[in-house]
């Protein structure tokens, strides 16, 4: 399915701006980098969250944990997909006693964060559990909100945003666009 591209929200520059804002907001509301990890949901929220943890790594000049999570099978409608695409969970320490910063690319409805929650519970009892976003489209249909957003975009229900990762689109930005009508 091709995708019409109605606007670029974000460049390269932006992003990095926002991943940096983010990290100086996780900082502060946390007072330091002790006791945090981070776990990035595969697959576009693991890059963020790995330039994440590079941006507090060297604000704070420690080496914080991060992770990996795919909730293909805690997601509400794996069972709607014949064959779901799945990747490779890795968490290498335990959660238990962190404080958990969840970063994801976009925030729409909410039912995959719920899954994170789910699937990182099975891996401990943390400290908290705090949403960092790339974008915020709103939609929500679970009560769940982000603690750090790096943009707000109000979208239509029929428009799409793209967070757009170099490691693998070869560029950095968000775009906000609708399906081509097959």
């Amino acid at each position: 399915m091709s995708f019409n591209v109605r606007a670029k929200i974000l460049s390269a520059d932006d992003m990095n701006r926002a991943i940096t804002r983010i990290a100086h907001e996780i900082l502060e509301k946390n007072k330091g980098a002790s006791g945090l990890a981070i776990i990035g949901l595969r697959s576009r929220g693991h890059y963020l969250a790995n330039r994440l943890r590079d941006k507090i790594d060297s604000i704070e000049k420690i080496e914080t944990p991060v992770g990996a999570l795919d909730v293909t099978f805690y997601r509400d409608d794996v069972g709607k997909k014949l064959r779901p695409e799945t990747f490779k969970t890795e968490i290498p320490f335990d959660v238990t006693d962190k404080n958990i910063i969840l970063v994801d690319d976009v925030l729409y409805t909410g039912r995959t964060v719920r899954a994170a929650m789910d699937a990182i519970m099975d891996f401990g009892r943390p400290a908290s559990i705090q949403l960092a976003v790339m974008i915020d489209r709103g939609h929500r249909e679970l009560p769940i909100r982000a603690d750090f957003v790096g943009k707000n975009i109000p979208t239509a229900g029929k428009e799409e945003v793209k967070v757009m990762i170099e490691d693998i689109d070869g560029v950095n930005e968000v775009v906000v666009g609708e399906p081509d009508a097959v």
